[in-house]
């Protein structure tokens, strides 16, 4: 094909640069706001302090959001729903703001927040963990986790994409990928968002939102917050109420925050954290909540004395030398910020964790159970039971021509009849597993946290309820990876200090490139 050209240039080059100069301005132009406040990586600190300064109102502050969504979601797929009622919200909380006494208002008063699809809402919005199945239903409450939001203020922007039914409808299936929300792609590469809580990642990393809310029951936040670049906190199980969440496991679901920063992160944390009536779990680890939150732990210093497990078994980078020398250069910047690492460490029985079936055993009759009982609890809905799912995702005509990936844990999971020998013995091994492995480490070597490269300790956190912090940690070929910090049911004080010391120390984290998405 022949191109006119003008010293040495095609044409389609000039059409090229000029592109590459109108999108360069846009955004320049996008990222500001009222009287030059940028928005575009703000923090929650930041926002706050330009809506006391009168720098932005809480719906210049959505409106920006719902420009970015509506310019850049068509091909991140990130955000599956936004809410007609965020606007209004908006201007509740500007109204609010003049109305009441400076610092008399919660810190996410007025800051918009995306939640990941399986976490109900009692509005326009509808929640349905990505499935058409669930398009429709009524839910009969909030959240615990957003009835507590609502109460300070935060404005609910709407609904995150994520791996459909949280990454328990097939083996095969893409990470990100939901039948009514499509294949969610990573800002940093268009690749692998990671799952389940996939748009929660991409929407925070991208800037189409300041914070959101992701779920776990095995690595559903941390994966995701690694690949996007962002902080994951998987908090312990039960610290969080998962009442109203579409559900796995109540043995192994958390509900936390993902967000670009720690501190937002410890802010959302100490939002949605403590007892919920409705989620029985909560009741006992209610006694881990700190009294004062989680943000007095956002110290630079928070390093300082703390002893760190450095798990060798997890350290296998095969030849990458960049990889190793950056978790090197990680471990040296831990000792020099005044942490004492205890290294070579050994959990027992890590190969046993890694291999044994009693977690995805476990996963599958919990999965069935658990299920059915959230759809017989809605107020209305078009399936009320995990055989009504199949059933409806076999018939459904949209689903003919989307659905790449079958049904095979669905189909595994309602073969399940309930609590027998079998998973029994798989509920005995998990226990075993941790108690043996991970808390004998911890206790034994008297550690305040191991520090993991990547979110490949998920599974060890998983099985016990425990706590995990991912911060990220570098960029391989324009690719994010993270550092994780994980420790003792309770031990989020801790993992907050370790984590904000670490990344302030580091500042590692840089927003995606502009032109994966937009030109």
């Amino acid at each position: 094909m022949a191109f006119t050209t003008l010293g040495g240039f095609s044409l389609s080059f000039f059409r090229f640069l000029f592109l590459i100069i109108i999108v360069t301005f846009t955004s320049l132009i996008s990222t500001s706001s009222a009287k030059g406040f940028s928005v575009e990586e703000a923090t929650v600190h930041d926002l706050q302090l330009a809506f006391q300064r009168n720098q932005l109102t809480s719906r210049q502050l959505v409106e920006f959001y719902l420009k970015q969504i509506q310019t850049q979601n068509p091909v991140l797929k990130g955000v599956l729903e936004v809410n007609p009622d965020a606007l209004a919200q908006a201007d509740t909380a500007d109204q609010e703001r003049k109305a009441k006494a400076p610092g008399s208002l919660s810190v996410l008063h007025g800051i918009p927040i995306l939640l990941k699809d399986n976490i109900a809402t009692k509005d326009k919005l509808n929640t349905t963990s990505g499935s058409y199945a669930l398009l429709g239903s009524v839910v009969p409450r909030d959240a615990g986790v957003v009835t507590k939001l609502r109460k300070a203020g935060a404005i609910i922007l709407g609904k995150a994409t994520l791996s459909e039914w949280s990454e328990f409808r097939s083996n095969e299936a893409s990470k990100g990928w939901s039948a009514r929300g499509g294949q969610g792609k990573n800002p940093y590469t268009m690749g692998d968002p990671c799952g389940s809580s996939s748009g929660s990642a991409i929407s925070v990393a991208a800037n189409l939102v300041a914070v959101s809310l992701g779920s776990e029951t095995d690595g559903s936040i941390l994966c995701p917050s690694e690949y996007n670049s962002v902080v994951g906190i998987k908090p312990t199980l039960g610290l969080t109420s998962r009442a109203g969440v579409v559900p796995i496991s109540p043995r192994q679901d958390s509900v936390g925050p993902i967000c670009r920063t720690v501190s937002d992160a410890a802010y959302v944390l100490e939002t949605i954290a403590g007892m919920d009536t409705n989620d029985e779990a909560t009741i006992e680890a209610s006694k881990y909540v700190p009294k004062g939150g989680y943000t007095q732990f956002l110290k630079e210093d928070g390093l300082r004395g703390k002893r760190l497990g450095v798990v060798r078994y997890f350290y296998d980078f095969g030849n990458d030398t960049f990889l190793d020398e950056t978790f090197k250069l990680h471990l040296k910047t831990l000792r020099k910020k005044g942490a004492v690492l205890v290294d070579n460490l050994e959990i027992d029985n890590t190969d046993e964790i890694l291999s044994d079936t009693s977690e995805s055993i476990a996963l599958e009759f919990e999965f069935k159970l658990s299920l059915n009982g959230y759809l017989k609890g809605l107020v209305a809905s078009p399936v009320r039971s995990l055989a009504d799912v199949i059933a409806f995702d076999k018939n459904h005509p949209k689903l003919e021509k989307l659905d790449e990936y079958g049904q095979d844990l669905l189909l595994q999971a309602q073969k399940t009849n309930g609590i027998g020998k079998t998973q029994s013995q798989a509920l005995l091994n998990l226990t075993r597993l941790s108690q043996n492995g991970f808390e004998k480490l911890m206790i034994r070597n008297e550690l305040d946290a191991v520090v993991i490269p990547f979110s490949r300790f998920s599974p060890v956190l998983a099985i016990g309820g425990y706590p995990g912090v991912i911060v990220p940690a570098g960029y391989k070929e324009s690719m994010p990876f993270g550092i994780c910090f994980g420790g003792l049911k309770g031990s989020e004080p801790k993992l907050i200090e370790i984590a904000y010391s670490f990344e302030q120390a580091t500042k590692i984290r840089k927003p995606p490139p502009l032109s994966m998405y937009n030109v």
